[in-house]
């Protein structure tokens, strides 16, 4: 049985950034960017929904209607402008870690292709409901919706990468973070 996925509204902001700090806790990445781990899930959190709110208004959240997974994407099928005030906003949130937000934001912004393509910025599950196949329905959700446009996104694990490699995506170079946290940055070629 499929489940119920439905675009995610302003009021849903909140949750879903909650969901993607706690889905992505285990990551290396995150004790790169904020290594107090006591600081790390509020920072993390107050980070995700900046981008999550310039998603509701520049790109699509699908959520699981029951809260446990969400997929975001954004269109670069045209210039996407910035989150509005968002250096300002990233400091207020990332504090003494900014510059480490910094370093990754300007990885991202390096290896991003110029093609035309829908962008995965998050595929969170709940840790609790991992491995059951919510974010393969999340991806085949927007998928089936590309209308043959290509799609990228950074994969932040050696699990995602081959999760993501089952859904049609090709590995580019991967690159790191200074302390050598790994990113396999992904295409998945558009076409009918």
């Amino acid at each position: 049985m499929r489940p119920d996925i439905r675009r995610a509204a302003e009021e849903d902001a909140a949750q879903v950034a909650e969901l993607i700090a706690t889905a992505f806790a285990q990551l290396k990445v995150v004790s790169y960017l904020v290594p107090d781990r006591r600081e790390r899930h509020k920072v993390l959190t107050a980070d995700f929904r900046i981008l999550v709110e310039h998603a509701l208004e520049h790109g699509e959240i699908h959520l699981i209607d029951d809260g446990h997974a969400t997929a975001v994407w954004f269109p670069h099928t045209a210039p996407l402008p910035a989150p509005p005030d968002y250096d300002r906003r990233l400091a207020e949130c990332a504090g003494e870690w900014v510059e480490h937000f910094r370093v990754l934001d300007g990885l991202f912004e390096e290896h991003h292709p110029a093609e035309p393509h829908h962008y995965l910025a998050f595929l969170a599950v709940h840790p609790d409901r991992q491995n059951q196949g919510l974010g393969s329905a999340l991806l085949r959700h927007h998928h089936d919706r590309l209308g043959g446009a290509a799609a990228y996104l950074e994969a932040s694990s050696a699990g995602s990468r081959d999760l993501y490699t089952r859904h049609g995506y090709q590995v580019r170079e991967p690159f790191a973070l200074p302390d050598g946290t790994l990113f396999w940055p992904m295409w998945r070629p558009g076409g009918p």
